[in-house]
Parts: structure tokens; C-alpha cells; sequence
């Protein structure tokens, strides 16, 4: 799965869901034979002028003369813009000797170029959430923003001076060397990442899908410069490249500022190279077994299937769901109803050529790894035996086309989805995948099935050879053109209006209220406005009981918030999933304590219907025993993992440290032990108990932000709510403030190529503290950043981090806050990296920011809360919280006033007032040599 430095999650419906692509995000300088450098032009030549070469649903393409496509996708709906440049070259592209090139590459392209020395550092002051990834077909560079010509402008000319100028130069190279082997590192102490990796090694022979993104150690350590400089002039060129820009933006502006700083570089003449390789069908198992220490066991099998582009990769898709997805997955009721297994997976590989398809279980330690293999491939080979039905199809049909329609309505991740589309060979792509999807026969499921889903097509952890081995069928070649002529997409596409999401037009556009009813009022925040695909965001929030009405109660509240939506006394798990599918809603329930939340993202005709389905499932919840064992071993295997994982262990020591409360207090931190002996403790009797003492109406609250019917949703309530009894009185459980001892914890584990640092202070702060903006402020300033003080020491001149942080989590509700710090490393730089973090928060205590940190610090958060508002799922949030709070917009208006004046002497004084080096409290985690 693609990592990234900003961390980004590949969307549901693509078939490139896990891939271990690899991630990016560094800051690198010099190289050599750079071009001129670019610079902004008045207006575009009629030689750099673009041209239209088509239209989709509102995305238009566009071609430069030097080569380069352009593709705008605009979105009025939401007042942010991303922009994304994708270049045709991954690893993939890779010769012998140069694996892992395209994503060191990645992280060597943030360090400058002769007129931009630190790019991440500058869109950091910008406020702009940017970040790159690396996979085997593609590279690309993005940036989200709120919606801003100057920020627009200035990241186009940094990507055209990127794309020509980047310095790719040794110092550099040598400084980052560090932080790469770190993010090498943090994948080996995955065991999952890591069998998967494995096992594509073994299913490919000769083709580079087979070599991890990230590369051989020894390739990236001992990488020729000039090497990777003409791997840089190479593909880094407009005619490999494809621009897209999505969200609200001027088209007009946007294509001549494209045209006059693109246009200009000139078309390569070099030829890219050729790629000849072709993977052979295979000829019989493969196997792979890993051994190491910590984590869940695992079975798993791959299978080779046709490239992303091809016609038959729509029925791939609906295999991996039909089969890996729970609780409907054959695999699912193979192996987890039956307690061979915890849990399932199964997803696709979208690849260029042909890619592979992934599935299997997490099985409990000591589980029998045998049974469960062979129920495994039993389920996944006897296809031909018992047949894909009707409804397996469109169970996953529906699920699928979900997903797609609400990754369209986000214009960062139509973004995102175009360069996994490019990469595969055609940005429509994206829509045909679609179409496919909607059009796909049954008996083409059946036949890819029974195609691919071979013995002799399989990876796996043993080979064993087979008299009369089967072959899948070999690929043929694609004609995307001829597939794509003429095509349109879909006819019923229509833009969305412009939102201002500024605190005043969100106040002034929402409807707050209070819905009364005989069994108590709901709190409303009701924000209609028009969206891209009708979409909707809503949050509900009931809240019951106190802290001494739930002594003991908190795991039994905890599973019953985890298995609200497992079963009810009308429905099953299955039936509850359908329902939701059926009105295109993503719901989840999440509850604990004194208080359970349903987040629910769905379209405007079926937000009525999603609610009143939500409030049945909230009433009606009955708790399955077989749901409840599945909970337990579920729960059971991921503390089994924990145990092994230097930031659980961490994280868990600190907070137990910490803790001032009894075992019984809902807000009392169990060791791993406690937790294993709560998970074996609970009852199906104690859920239902809890359930029937503790919900109910009374204290409960209703946000939406998007495109829906005001009195609909409330009408929905309404009916949903109707004669549902009264929970016990709510009244807020408190988190004092209270002194905690420093103390230090130096924590070994076995075998982890990765190590944890973690610190933690307990400070006296509120929200509504005078110097509230300020300490939020410092500590940006000081570790949440990338142009911060802590990231420019210990990642950048350094390089002993992939990432490092400070965080400050501030109390809305009492002068209860943490100011934190955490850091991954190399078990061998433990003294490097504490003693830079010592030295760089003394020195800044010491000296202090200076004015011009912090005016750039400003205007970056100011960037950063706008971009938050004009998320609709954040927006809902925000208002949830606001209605228990009993405030409105005007508080964050307040906020952004305060956060705007602050000087430097203010700043400092509320970072020395706080800040407190000594009275930290440290927990490292690792594999440290005595």
C-alpha cells in the first residue's frame, strides 16, 4: 500500500488497494545538467498554447505541444484545489542494480532545486497538505489547499521547476540515506506487509512486479548518482507526465498559467525506453513461508490475473469482494463461522501489465495453520464445483459502485483515482471501470473464476508438483483506443454550487434547532448545500449515564458500541450490510463509555431512510453470540500483536503511568494482561443487560453538512426516536488535570527492525484559555510541521526519522491537556535522536521563535483551518462537537482572530509557561543491543 509522509489511503473500489507501493515524502537538493530554470510568463505563445484533446463527465484533457497531458476536473462544490502530477515511471521502470530508484527518487525531487532549496518546507508555510508516492507504474506529487489563485499559481511553477531543475545531489542523497533505511525499516516490523512482499517476489519470475517499490537495500545504499540523475532526466519530462487539477479553480486561468509555465519547457528529444518483458503463465504452485517474531499467523494465496485496462479485471473485482469481504465473503464463512480464523481479506492489484489478486486469513496464535490452509483453498479453487450466484454478484456490484460514487464526490480523491487510472494505461479508465462493473454478466464472473483461480496459477506457502498442471489463460494484447472511442461517460453529470466556508457563511447557512419530543429534545445543526454526486454528512450522538452508573461497564460498553450493527432482533449482520449498501450509505457506529456516535455519509435522497435505518439498529441491537466470538478473537489476535509492537508498547506504558484511577473507573488504562482476561470475561447476557439499562433518548444530538432535505432528516428522526425509552440521565465523566511524576521506560522487544520513542506531559490548558492560540501555535511551530523545529533537526539535517512530531491536545470541556512528542527510528541511532530532541527543545526555549517563524507559522495554520472547514465530514463533526459545547462558528471566528494577532514575546511565553522539558515522561520501544 502506497506509504506516504502525510500517510495516504488507497481508495476502496481501486484494485491497487494494498499494494506495497512506496512511499515517499523526504526533502532532497542538488544534481546536475539542470535546464533553465522556469519562471512565470505573461500569456502563453501560440507554440505553448494548449490544446483540448477530450471530454468525460466534466474532466477535460488537454495537450501541450512539449507532450505534456493536463487534465481539469472542476468542482465548485468545495472551496479547496488539488493538484497532481503523475509521472509514467515506477519501478517498473527499474533496471537491474537500480531498485528502488523511481521512490528515492520521490523523496530526492522535495529537496530543490537552485531557486527552491526546501520545498516541503514552503508548502508548509502555505498551509498546502502535500505529498508524493511511488508504485510500479507511476510516480506522482499532490497538494490539497483551500481554494487560492496565488497558492494554485505558485505550486504549478514549483512542479514545472521540479520537473527540469530538481538538484539530485550527492550531499543530499547521502544526508536522506538515513531516513530511507528508517522507512525500510518501519515496513519490516509488519509481518503482513512483509509475507505479501515475499509473495510477490515468488509469483513473479522475470517481470519487475516482483521487486518491491521500495528496493533492495544494497541497490539504494550503494546507488550511483549519475546513475539516478539520468534516471531523473530520463522520465522526469513533460511527454511522460500527466497534470491534473480538481476542485474549485478558474479553468481559464488555470489552463494559461499552465501553458505559459509548462509550455516553455521544451519537448525531450531522447526516446524512453522500451519494456519488452513479458511474465509467463506459471506453470505450477509457488510457495514462500516467513518467520518472525510477534504478530498474528496469516495464510494467504495469489493468483496472476489480467492487467487493470483489461476487460476482465471488472470480474477480478467482484471475486475479491465476493470472497474476502466479511461478513458476506465465502472465506468469511469458511473460516471465520467456523473458528479457523480471526478474520479475512481480498483485494486486487491494479497494474499496467498483468497483476495479481490477493487473499487469505489472520488466524489466532496457535490456531491450525493446516485446517486452515487447506479450508482456505478448498473455498478459493472449488469454484467451478459450486457456482457464483446472482446474489454474491450483486451484493459486491452494489458495495463496489458505493465506493466508486463517493470517491468521485471528493475532488482530492478523483485526483488520486486518475493516476492510478493513468498508470494502468488511460485516465477514462476511471468510468469505464465503472461502466464494466455496472454491465458485468454473471457468467463472466464465472469464467474469470475459473480462469485464474487455479492450483497451478497459485503462490502460496508450499510447492508441491502436480502431473497435468492447468494454465491460466495468457494475456492479450489491449486496445484502449478502439475500447475508448467515442466514449463520453455518463450523461447525467452536473457540477455542484460554490461554498464560501468561512465561520460566518457557516453559521449563516446552518439551521440550528432544537427537535422536541416527548422523550427528549435532539440538539440539531442542519448546513444544506448542493455537492458533487448529492453527497451528505451526518453525525448522531446519544449519550447516557455518569461515571458511577458505569463502574465496571467499560469493556462491556466498549463491545456493545463494536457490535451495535452486528445483528438486531430483525436482521443480520449481513441483511444490516445489504441495507446500507442498498441506500449507497457508509455508516459506523462507534461507542464506549457513557456515549455512542454513528457517523453516516450517503446522498440526499437516501439520508431519511439511512437515519431512520441507523436509529432501528441503535434500538434494536440484540448481539448474535456467534458475533460476539468473532469480536473476542478478533480482539484477542490484535493484542496478541500489540504485545510485539514498539508503539502499542509504548503508548501503553505511558498511559498506564499515567493512569490515577481504579480497574474499575471507565477511565482506568488495563495492562495487555487485563485486557486479554476482559475480552475472555464478556457475555452475550452482559451486553444485552448494558444495552437495555443504558440507551435510549434523552441527551441526544444530529449534525449534517452536504446535500439533503432539511425537514426530511427530521421528520426521519422523528419516526426513528418515537417511543424509545429514556437513557439514564447523562452527565459528563471529567478528566482533571492532575501532576504525573517524570519517569522513563526503556521497553525491549524481539526482532523489530523499527524502534518508538515517545514522550508526554500533562499540562494545565483549556480551549478557551487566554493563551490557548498561542501554545497551539508554538507547538506547530515547534513538531507539526515540516518546516518546524524539530522536523528540520532531527529528519532533515539529520536524517535519523521518517517522522517526528509534538503534538498538543487541548481540553474543550477543563484545563485537562497533553503536550506530546513521538519519533520512529533505528534501534542503533536511540542516543542521536534523543540527544537532538534535547538539544533542539532547549534551544528553543533558550532563544525562542522569531517573528518571522511565526508569522509564517500563522498564516500555515490559517491555511490548514480553512482547509478543515471545507471538509464536510470535519464540517458535521465540528458541529456535533459545537452543539454539546453550546457553541456556534463564531468561537473558531474568535479563534482565527487570536491565532492572527499573536507576536513572537506571546508565543514564546506561553511555550516556556508549558513546555517543560524535565517533567516528561519517556517510553522507548525496541530491539536494542545491551
Amino acid at each position: 500500500m502506497p506509504s506516504s509522509l502525510t500517510a495516504v489511503s488507497p481508495l476502496p473500489f481501486t484494485r491497487a488497494l494494498l499494494c506495497l507501493a512506496l512511499s515517499v515524502a523526504a526533502l532532497l537538493p542538488p544534481a546536475g545538467q539542470a535546464a533553465p530554470a522556469v519562471q512565470s510568463a505573461p500569456a502563453a505563445s501560440a507554440k505553448q498554447a494548449a490544446q483540448k484533446v477530450t471530454s468525460v463527465e466534466g474532466i477535460n484533457e488537454y495537450l501541450l505541444p512539449n507532450g505534456l497531458r493536463v487534465l481539469l476536473a472542476p468542482d465548485q462544490s468545495k472551496p479547496t484545489t488539488t493538484v497532481n502530477m503523475t509521472y509514467l515511471v515506477g519501478s517498473r521502470h527499474e533496471n537491474y542494480g537500480e531498485t528502488g530508484m523511481a521512490h528515492l527518487l520521490e523523496h530526492m525531487l522535495f529537496k530543490g532545486t537552485p531557486t527552491m532549496r526546501n520545498a516541503l518546507a514552503e508548502f508548509s508555510r502555505r498551509g498546502l497538505q502535500a505529498n508524493g508516492s511511488t508504485w510500479t507504474d507511476r510516480t506522482n506529487y499532490f497538494a490539497s489547499f483551500a481554494a487560492n489563485a496565488d497558492n494554485l499559481d505558485w505550486y504549478l511553477k514549483w512542479q514545472a521547476d521540479a520537473m527540469v531543475n530538481s538538484l539530485i545531489a550527492r550531499k543530499d542523497l547521502d544526508s536522506e540515506m538515513t531516513v530511507v533505511r528508517n522507512e525500510m525499516e518501519s515496513g519490516e516490523n509488519n509481518p503482513f506487509r512483509v509475507l505479501m512482499s515475499k509473495m510477490q517476489a515468488v509469483a513473479y519470475q522475470w517481470h519487475n512486479y516482483g521487486k518491491n517499490t521500495i528496493g533492495a537495500r544494497s541497490d539504494v545504499e550503494n546507488v550511483d548518482i549519475g546513475r539516478l540523475q539520468a534516471f531523473y532526466r530520463t522520465y522526469y519530462q513533460p511527454d511522460n507526465a500527466v497534470l491534473i487539477v480538481s476542485g474549485q479553480f478558474d479553468e481559464a486561468h488555470t489552463l494559461a498559467a499552465i501553458s505559459q509555465t509548462f509550455g516553455k519547457i521544451p519537448r525531450p528529444k531522447r526516446a524512453l525506453p522500451r519494456l519488452y518483458t513479458v511474465e509467463p503463465v506459471q506453470d505450477g504452485e509457488r510457495s514462500v513461508t516467513l518467520r518472525r517474531s510477534g504478530g498474528s499467523p496469516l495464510v494467504a494465496a495469489m493468483y496472476h490475473v489480467p492487467p487493470g485496462g483489461a476487460a476482465d479485471s471488472a470480474a477480478v473485482d467482484m471475486l475479491a469482494g465476493i470472497l474476502g469481504d466479511a461478513p458476506s465473503g465465502r472465506l468469511y464463512k469458511a473460516l471465520v463461522e467456523t473458528r479457523l480464523a480471526a478474520s479475512t481479506f481480498g483485494f486486487t492489484f491494479d497494474m499496467h501489465d498483468p497483476g495479481l489478486v490477493m487473499l487469505g486469513a489472520q488466524l489466532q496464535p496457535g490456531a491450525d495453520m493446516d485446517a486452515a490452509r487447506a479450508r482456505m483453498l478448498e473455498t478459493l479453487e472449488s469454484v467451478k464445483e459450486h457456482p457464483i450466484t446472482e446474489e454474491e454478484l450483486e451484493r459486491a456490484r452494489t458495495r463496489w459502485l458505493k465506493d466508486w460514487d463517493m470517491a468521485y464526490s471528493d475532488p482530492q480523491k478523483v485526483g488520486v483515482s486518475l493516476s492510478e487510472s493513468i498508470a494502468q494505461g488511460d485516465w477514462r479508465l476511471f468510468f469505464l471501470a465503472r461502466d464494466r462493473i455496472r454491465a458485468l454478466k454473471l457468467a463472466d464472473v464465472q469464467r474469470v473464476a475459473e480462469s485464474y483461480l487455479l492450483r497451478a496459477n497459485r503462490t502460496l506457502g508450499t510447492y508441491l508438483p502436480t502431473d497435468g498442471p492447468q494454465r491460466a489463460p495468457a494475456s492479450q494484447p489491449l486496445n484502449l483506443q478502439a475500447a475508448l472511442k467515442d466514449y463520453k461517460g455518463d450523461p447525467d453529470f452536473q457540477q455542484a454550487e460554490a461554498f464560501d466556508a468561512t465561520p460566518a457563511n457557516i453559521d449563516a447557512r446552518t439551521q440550528r434547532k432544537t427537535l422536541d419530543l416527548p422523550n427528549g429534545p435532539v440538539k440539531l445543526a442542519l448546513l444544506p448545500k448542493s455537492t458533487r454526486g448529492h453527497l451528505v454528512n451526518a453525525q448522531l450522538v446519544v449519550q447516557f449515564g455518569d461515571a458511577d452508573s458505569l463502574r465496571g461497564q467499560r469493556a462491556v460498553s466498549q463491545a456493545v458500541g463494536a457490535l451495535l450493527d452486528n445483528g438486531t432482533a430483525t436482521m443480520t449482520r449481513q441483511q444490516i450490510d445489504d441495507r446500507f449498501d442498498a441506500l449507497r450509505a457508509d455508516v459506523g457506529f462507534s461507542g464506549g463509555g457513557t456515549g455512542v456516535s454513528v457517523g453516516i455519509s450517503t446522498t440526499r435522497d437516501n439520508l431519511p431512510a439511512a437515519v431512520e435505518l441507523a436509529l432501528e439498529v441503535l434500538r434494536t441491537a440484540n448481539f448474535p453470540e456467534d458475533q460476539l466470538d468473532e469480536y473476542k478473537r478478533r480482539g484477542l489476535a490484535s493484542l496478541q500483536s500489540a504485545r510485539q509492537e514498539p508503539t502499542a508498547v509504548a503508548s501503553q506504558a505511558l498511559a498506564r503511568h499515567r493512569n490515577a484511577y481504579p480497574p474499575e473507573d471507565l477511565r482506568y488504562t488495563p495492562s495487555f494482561d487485563e485486557q486479554e482476561a476482559e475480552y475472555q470475561a464478556l457475555t452475550r447476557d452482559a451486553l444485552v443487560q448494558f444495552h437495555d439499562r443504558f440507551y435510549g433518548a434523552g441527551r441526544i444530538r444530529f449534525a449534517a453538512v452536504g446535500d439533503f432535505d432539511p425537514a426530511g432528516v427530521e421528520q426521519a428522526l422523528s419516526k426513528g426516536l418515537a417511543g424509545w425509552k429514556q437513557a439514564p440521565a447523562y452527565t459528563r465523566v471529567p478528566n482533571p488535570y492532575r501532576e504525573v511524576p517524570a519517569k522513563r521506560f526503556d521497553l525491549s522487544l524481539p526482532d523489530k527492525a523499527n524502534a518508538f520513542y515517545l514522550a508526554a506531559l500533562p499540562v494545565q490548558l483549556q480551549d478557551t484559555d487566554a493563551d490557548y492560540a498561542a501554545a497551539m501555535l508554538a507547538n506547530y511551530l515547534l513538531g507539526s510541521s515540516e518546516t518546524s523545529r524539530l522536523w528540520m533537526r532531527v529528519r532533515e539535517r539529520e536524517g535519523l526519522s521518517y517522522n517526528v512530531r509534538s503534538s498538543l491536545s487541548v481540553s474543550s470541556y477543563e484545563p485537562s491537556s497533553q503536550w506530546s512528542m513521538y519519533a520512529i527510528y533505528a534501534p542503533s541511532n536511540r542516543a542521536r535522536l534523543e540527544t537532538a530532541i534535547k538539544e533542539e527543545t532547549e534551544r528553543v526555549l533558550r532563544e525562542g521563535f522569531t517573528e518571522e517563524e511565526v508569522k509564517d507559522g500563522i498564516a500555515s495554520l490559517m491555511n490548514l483551518r480553512h482547509l478543515a472547514r471545507a471538509q464536510d465530514a470535519r464540517l458535521a463533526g465540528a458541529w456535533s462537537d459545537y452543539l454539546d459545547l453550546d457553541r456556534t462558528f463564531a468561537f473558531a471566528a474568535e479563534s482565527d482572530r487570536r491565532l492572527q494577532a499573536l507576536t513572537a514575546a506571546q508565543v514564546n511565553a506561553a511555550l516556556r509557561k508549558y513546555f517543560k522539558p524535565e517533567d516528561f515522561s519517556t517510553a522507548v520501544a525496541g530491539t536494542f543491543q545491551p
